[in-house]
């Protein structure tokens, strides 16, 4: 018989929030977490504004000593698998920690360290970099710390699958737990790209909106009006737990994960497949592991980047797939109010999405004032609404055509 793999906590640092209750709090009402950009000055770059997590201190959670020893990705997702885990209720003392294990993934990890040694590099020569340059900048150091804080020894990895990175991540540790590898998974996705080579690479390549006299409706996913997507950072965990492992310690258990779904567009470096093919596999891919037909799908966290080509595209690819169904469905996209976290999005949107399980509030698309004719789908514009949720889905589609799904469901023993 297949493991069942559970949800019993979760964790977020975001632009909207330096918790999972605070940032779901600002989600369902609408609040948007994207400003000026003042981690570096953009006056000269075209795009200045991001979705920067606000009011986030290294030194109330690491000895000041040991900050040097983080980059900001890594020790977001640091913070947010210390919440996670308190959630969860588990004392990680009394397991066999070589039965728990971490799955973080990162889309570009330590860019921000890259870029401070790079320029010690070339003004004070080899002597100015850091003996902790690699082990702060490296993808797979967020799992690692985590590992290292909590003693586990179980199967540690990190996926970088661009934007898709957080849901692969999440959707290979339920794997894990499934096979036999570990009861107790800690997993999800990090970032911290609002840098200046960063910013100028996504602005370069016409991917950023330029709304900078309103940021805070600068993302507008579906909106015909939408110019671009908005840099975001921070992280969102969960932990995952074997359904006997979890029962036995008597676990709060929050949601089921029973769906995941993967695939590749195999078209081109950035832009969707104009058929949406590859989301299309995913999406049914996870509907099968899941053992649910479409009309089981009560709300769909979207992608939703605010970019032409992806929203037109997943809309298409649910109606696809959902058929009739695609009209009664909920969709929206939370990177309205946290921007896109990159490699982070899917962590975050998969702990909203068990969220809206638990709470039966679902977030609303902010900034859909002038809805796209080819974006016909119930949004949730502007406002958030009370329903009854028993199953989720949760999009992530990234650069090189990665496509990653899961499907979440009220648990019933």
């Amino acid at each position: 018989m297949r493991k069942r793999v559970v949800v019993t906590g979760y964790g977020i640092i975001s632009p909207i929030g330096l918790s999972a209750k605070e940032s779901y709090k600002n989600a369902i009402n609408g609040v948007s977490g994207i400003d000026k950009i003042t981690k570096f000055d953009a006056t000269n770059f075209e795009v200045k504004i991001a979705a920067e997590v606000k009011g986030f201190n290294p030194e109330n959670y690491v000895e000041k000593k040991e900050v040097k020893k983080y980059d900001l990705f890594s020790l977001y997702a640091l913070v947010a698998a210390q919440e996670a885990i308190e959630n969860s209720g588990l004392d990680l003392e009394k397991l066999d920690l070589f039965r728990c294990g971490v799955s973080v993934g990162s889309g570009i990890g330590g860019l921000g360290t890259i870029e401070k040694y790079e320029q010690a590099l070339m003004q004070r020569g080899y002597k100015g970099v850091s003996p902790f340059f690699i082990p702060t900048a490296v993808i797979n150091m967020a799992g690692g710390n985590i590992a290292i804080k909590y003693r586990l020894k179980g199967p540690n990895y990190a996926t970088v699958t661009a934007c898709a990175s957080a849901t692969h991540a999440i959707g290979f540790a339920a794997r894990n737990i499934i096979y036999g590898d570990a009861d107790v998974m800690i997993a999800g996705g990090c970032e911290s790209t609002i840098t200046p080579l960063a910013i100028a690479g996504f602005q370069n390549m016409k991917a950023l909106s330029t709304r900078n006299d309103e940021p805070q409706k600068a993302s507008r996913p579906f909106d015909s009006k939408r110019d671009g997507f908005i840099v975001g950072e921070g992280a969102g965990i969960l932990v995952l737990e074997e359904y006997e492992f979890a029962k036995k310690r008597n676990a709060n258990i929050l949601a089921e994960l029973v769906g995941f779904g993967m695939s590749d567009d195999g078209y081109h470096i950035t832009a969707p497949d104009p058929e949406g093919k590859g989301a299309i596999y995913a999406m049914q891919m996870a509907l099968n592991d899941a053992r649910l037909n479409p009309e089981s799908i009560d709300y769909i966290n979207a992608h939703g980047t605010s970019t032409y080509f992806n929203d037109k595209i997943e809309t298409l690819s649910i109606k696809t797939v959902f058929k009739e169904h695609a009209y009664k469905l909920a969709v929206s996209s939370t990177k309205s109010m946290t921007g896109h976290l990159l490699g982070a999005a899917g962590g975050i949107e998969a702990v909203f999405s068990a969220m809206v399980i638990e709470n039966s509030i679902i977030p609303p698309t902010i900034n859909l004032e002038h809805p796209d004719p080819e974006c016909d789908l119930f949004y949730v514009p502007n406002v958030s609404i009370e329903k009854k949720v028993n199953a989720v889905m949760s999009n992530s589609f990234g650069f090189g055509g990665a496509n990653a799904v899961l499907v979440f469901k009220k648990f019933n023993e």
